[in-house]
């Protein structure tokens, strides 16, 4: 059984409340329980497939390496002073020892491998473990397409390789397969959680997008986007980005920002919660007096919206790039009468993750680097993107952007909770 009973929040229009989100102290469980599942099961086996035997990671006190950051315990909101983990898989023995070269463990999993009162220096310290251990290869957090993997700053790494002789410095490496793959792969634990993000994450849009909160004629966009700020601090959760709130109108000079009938919302939000990040993007319309339901062309714009996210996943694969998905999926986008835009990322761990990069909204070519990056199994992805509608009655094309998040398991992709199918109502009071 497992230790901790995980409650999914199931979607049913209700809006969302602060109980369904867990004390911080099971917050914690939770977060070192998932921590040590990865650090155990999921460490060793991307260790052999990219082939490397000795990962070290150096960083100090808030100049928290990326990554580092996600190997630390709930109860650690920063490394302490200098932090050095190293990871070392002997694969024939089919062990992974795990070291802080620290004043402290971190955590349960990773053991204190040094005594100042014994070895004063620190870097003496590591280098005499990294002899010990003897490693093939000495992985470091350096990396050119990733920023996610290139934690390590350039005093910790003049410092360390001072202490190296010539032998020891040829065996050093970047890390960037290795740190890209433990921050993309979600684990199966990971994601008997990530439901609770997303539903969370679509009932304080219903709610934003309802009566309940905006007043119309009165509400403006800034409003509402401080009502969702506000709402997550209520709730005891945190975003990763500042919330926005745009309109759209028939005429489009009519620039002022409060929320009146005939308006077409348009907001970008998410949550952060266990580690995890959200990212979700839908849509909502003002009723004019006169009209019961949205407009027919306007929602067939959305469904129409819908087709494009259908071709993009429809194009995920094992082994190709995300500059290849981008090709095909604008390609095939185009030939259905689409005028596509796609800027699709990883998510987890990071918002804008570390995996595969399948456009941006300024690189409709592909991005080099990161959109030449492979797609690999259990990764989340925030399948981002927007198309353009002609519409009678409005003078500029709609724009219809929508984002939502799913994960690809190496066949298939499928949302974690499901995607707005339908422009959210509100009533013009």
């Amino acid at each position: 059984m497992k230790k901790f009973i995980l409650v999914i929040l199931f979607f049913t229009g209700a809006f969302v409340s602060k109980a369904q989100v867990v004390s911080m102290r099971l917050q914690a469980n939770i977060i070192n329980e998932l921590l040590d599942d990865r650090i155990q099961n999921l460490l060793p086996k991307l260790m052999d497939a990219t082939n490397i035997d000795c990962w070290v990671m150096m960083t100090r006190e808030y100049n928290e390496d990326p990554i580092v950051k996600t190997f630390l315990p709930a109860e650690w909101l920063n490394a302490r002073r200098r932090t050095i983990l190293v990871f070392y898989r002997d694969a024939t023995n089919n062990t992974i020892k795990k070291y802080a070269v620290a004043r402290y463990a971190v955590g349960k999993q990773i053991e204190a491998a040094w005594d100042p009162s014994k070895t004063p220096n620190q870097w003496d310290a590591l280098v005499s473990l990294l002899r010990k251990i003897n490693p093939k290869k000495i992985a470091l957090n350096y990396a050119a397409d990733f920023g996610h993997a290139d934690g390590l700053d350039l005093t910790e790494y003049k410092e360390f390789t001072s202490y190296l002789n010539d032998a020891e410095k040829q065996k050093i490496i970047s890390s960037e397969p290795l740190a890209v793959a433990w921050l993309e792969t979600r684990t199966e634990k990971e994601m008997s959680y990530y439901p609770t993000l997303l539903n969370i994450t679509h009932a304080i849009i219903k709610e934003g997008f309802s009566n309940k909160v905006i007043k119309v004629n009165k509400t403006t966009t800034e409003d509402l986007v401080w009502w969702f700020r506000q709402k997550l601090s209520d709730m005891g959760l945190g975003t990763w980005f500042h919330p926005s709130v745009e309109i759209q109108r028939r005429v489009s000079n009519e620039k002022d920002d409060v929320i009146r009938p005939g308006d077409f919302l348009h907001c970008d939000f998410g949550i952060s919660y266990l580690r995890l990040n959200s990212d979700v993007q839908e849509q909502a319309y003002v009723l004019l007096p006169s009209e019961k339901n949205v407009p027919k062309d306007l929602q067939a714009a959305f469904t129409k919206t819908n087709r494009l996210q259908d071709i993009l996943t429809s194009h995920f694969k094992m082994g190709v790039t995300g500059n290849e998905i981008l090709a095909s999926s604008l390609q095939q986008a185009k030939l259905e009468g689409i005028t596509p835009s796609i800027y699709t990322h990883p998510i987890g761990f990071h918002g804008h993750a570390a995996g595969t990069t399948i456009g941006m909204w300024d690189m409709q070519t592909g991005v080099p680097g990161s959109g030449d990056y492979k797609m690999h199994a259990n990764t989340c992805y925030s399948i981002e993107l927007n198309a353009l509608h002609n519409l009678n009655g409005w003078d500029k094309p709609v724009r219809v952007a929508l984002e939502q998040n799913g994960l690809f398991n190496g066949k298939d992709f499928s949302y974690i909770q499901g995607r707005q199918l339908n422009i959210h109502t509100i009533l013009p009071q």
